[in-house]
């Protein structure tokens, strides 16, 4: 098949599902959608032949064998916002390190709000919710980030989120203090949300010609400081930023 009926399209509703390699029988794309769009990667792959992408090359891979891909839908009669979370939990759970040697599947994007609702452990958990207060280390020079509103409208949005991007740029910082900082926490409400190990930094301007620092570094996925409160270190009356040991 490379379609589906107009009265299946228009019984299934928004669905979840996955593209499975013939040859090894596992799973190695999950998505979501409607109408027709479950046949879709494999009628691009053969449409654009220039377009290219690990889960194209593998449908193409499976068609010079002379095979089809095998196409299942997962679950259908959805909402929208039901089939949202069903990808993100069957993605998070396909991925998730502690459950998976090698990674099976082949999307780019990572499951929705897999960053704040996705697969934790018992211990993430009650950090997460539990949380004590951060014991800054006298040696680490500290910028604190205000993700309230980037994590809000996100939330409002149904959006995804780039923790790394939203932490690093683009802050007003004063030009002797941003080459002091080698740590940038995200904060959101009160609480250590990421924490990236800073290695350099730029300027860019804004809108209004300020110079605002952009931070290079590496998400710390261990860091002691992650879902920690910092009551102590209060950004004040519509403040975006604070220091620690600075």
């Amino acid at each position: 098949m490379t379609e589906l009926s107009v009265n299946s399209q228009e019984q299934l509703g928004a669905y979840v599902y996955a593209l499975v390699d013939p040859r090894s029988d596992k799973v190695f794309y999950v998505g979501k959608g409607n109408g027709n769009r479950v046949f879709d990667h494999c009628n691009f792959a053969i449409k654009d032949e220039d377009a290219e992408s690990l889960k194209l090359s593998l449908i193409r891979e499976i068609i010079a064998e002379g095979l089809n891909v095998k196409h299942y839908i997962l679950r259908h009669k959805l909402s929208n916002n039901e089939a949202l979370i069903v990808e993100s939990v069957l993605i998070d759970f396909l991925t998730y390190p502690e459950f998976n040697n090698e990674s099976m599947l082949t999307n780019i994007v990572s499951g929705h709000h897999q960053w704040d609702r996705g697969i934790k452990t018992v211990g993430e958990i009650e950090a997460i919710y539990d949380c004590k207060q951060i014991s800054p280390d006298p040696n680490d020079h500290m910028l604190l980030v205000s993700l309230n509103r980037t994590f809000d409208l996100a939330r409002k949005r149904n959006d995804d989120i780039d923790l790394y991007e939203i932490t690093r740029r683009a802050w007003i910082v004063a030009k002797n203090k941003a080459k002091q900082v080698n740590y940038v926490l995200g904060i959101h409400r009160g609480i250590v949300r990421s924490v990236i190990k800073v290695s350099g930094y730029s300027w860019e301007k804004d809108g209004k010609n300020r110079d605002r620092c952009a931070f290079v570094g590496e998400l710390v996925d261990d860091s002691p400081y992650l879902n920690k409160k910092v009551d102590d270190y209060p950004f004040g009356s519509g403040g975006a930023i604070t220091y620690i040991n600075l």
